[in-house]
């Protein structure tokens, strides 16, 4: 696929986050669910409401650049999701609880380092709205990866101390 300009290329960028964030709405209430350590759940299921709060911030940001909200496919989370399912249905209990936190920052993560990346691009590019809502984004996605890390180090703690 060949792109024409940084514009496209940014465009594109958002196309694939607006795809990531809807598939993680679903995907959190997942791990949510699916998840028994109590505060590791919560915060799954916290976290997918404010990325429901990215969806409706990523519509804002197409209306801010004059472009309709369309979503290109992020095969990277795709794979990231069924490499969960997978896991999911061959493990239970604490091992599945801390291979869901240990999803969580791998999607943080990428998404971080994505956001960082369109953040740049609209500000170089003239955006000043889509930039700022696209920080609003990243700064999110950037305390969630503090929460589900410390979740992960005392999920850790818990279990070591239990052996």
């Amino acid at each position: 696929m060949t792109t024409e300009s940084m514009e496209e290329y940014f465009v594109q960028g958002v196309q694939e986050l607006y795809d990531t964030e809807q598939q993680l709405v679903d995907a959190l209430e997942t791990l949510a669910e699916g998840t028994e350590d109590e505060e590791a759940s919560r915060a799954f299921s916290e976290h997918r409401e404010e990325t429901q709060g990215h969806v409706d911030r990523l519509e804002r940001v197409f209306e801010a650049i004059g472009e309709e909200p369309e979503a290109k496919e992020d095969r990277v989370v795709g794979e990231l999701i069924d490499e969960h399912e997978q896991f999911a249905g061959e493990n239970d209990g604490e091992i599945l609880d801390r291979y869901n936190m240990s999803v969580g920052q791998k999607t943080e993560h990428y998404e971080i380092a994505a956001y960082g990346n369109v953040t740049s691009l609209a500000d170089e590019l003239g955006y000043g709205e889509a930039a700022d809502l696209l920080e609003e984004n990243l700064r999110e996605e950037e305390a969630a990866l503090e929460e589900v890390t410390e979740l992960s180090e005392q999920f850790d703690q818990q279990q070591v101390a239990a052996e």
